[in-house]
């Protein structure tokens, strides 16, 4: 079994068509890339429903195979099971180590637990609205709504001409909950002097919390977001070597100053 951070992991990434916008699954395909290479991507969905048109591009641009399943009855998901056999399926083949599901819905909640308990490294992706037993369920949890605020700014035409709407940054915003759970984890890994290295702060806070993404809060990184917070965290960069070929960032809460 590889580490689990390790960019080599080989991955399999089983999505929901009924719970993902097509027009989010660039920077979705993108995301899970940096975790490590897709090996098998399948779609499930009833492909003969009008609402699936939009698809068809997408899934040929990224290599992913749409599963059909028919809808028999109505407000009955037949999806799910489907995702969840092939899941079995795949991890019983010994070929991946580990999964990426795309879902908003909690049956997905049991299956997440189930391959974790194979040594699977799990992650999963959905809307903010998805329950939070499915997020807890997962190693890491990253919300749609993040992608969809990197992905292309929409192009309307006007009179023949095409124009492109501006990004709208999202202004940021550390809520105090989040606050909290920062100060906790530095505090929990600290050293005699109480400086925490970044990276351990970082690992241990997915562990809290597997939706935790800096990009909720309108940072693209961990460290940017815990330099905002000047009234709780001073942060310290270290050369390692004298040469400044790497740097290595550590936190200390200013409370913790003697």
């Amino acid at each position: 079994m590889k580490d689990s951070d390790s960019p080599d992991l080989k991955i399999a990434i089983l999505i929901d068509a009924d719970n993902v916008p097509h027009r989010v699954v660039k920077e979705m395909m993108e995301e899970i890339a940096k975790y490590g290479t897709l090996t098998t991507r399948r779609i499930y969905g009833d492909w003969t429903n009008t609402r699936a048109t939009g698809w068809k591009k997408v899934l040929l641009e990224h290599a992913i195979t749409p599963i059909q399943q028919y809808s028999y009855t109505t407000g009955k998901n037949a999806t799910d099971s489907a995702m969840i056999i092939d899941a079995m399926d795949i991890l019983y083949s010994g070929k991946v180590d580990g999964f990426c599901i795309v879902s908003s819905d909690s049956d997905f909640t049991r299956l997440a637990t189930r391959l974790r308990e194979s040594g699977m490294r799990v992650i999963g992706m959905g809307e903010k609205k998805t329950p939070n037993p499915f997020i807890v369920a997962c190693d890491r949890f990253i919300f749609l709504e993040i992608l969809q605020k990197e992905a292309e700014p929409e192009v309307e035409t006007k009179g023949g001409r095409t124009t492109t709407k501006p990004k709208k940054e999202p202004q940021p915003n550390v809520p105090k909950d989040i606050q909290k759970l920062i100060a906790l984890t530095i505090d929990d890994i600290s050293d005699e002097e109480g400086w925490a290295f970044l990276g351990e702060v970082g690992t241990l806070i997915l562990k809290k919390q597997p939706q935790f993404d800096p990009r909720n809060y309108g940072f693209d990184k961990l460290t940017p977001l815990l330099k905002s917070l000047t009234n709780l965290v001073e942060i310290d960069v270290r050369d390692p070597d004298g040469k400044g070929r790497y740097k290595h960032v550590y936190a200390r809460l200013k409370r913790k100053r003697s």
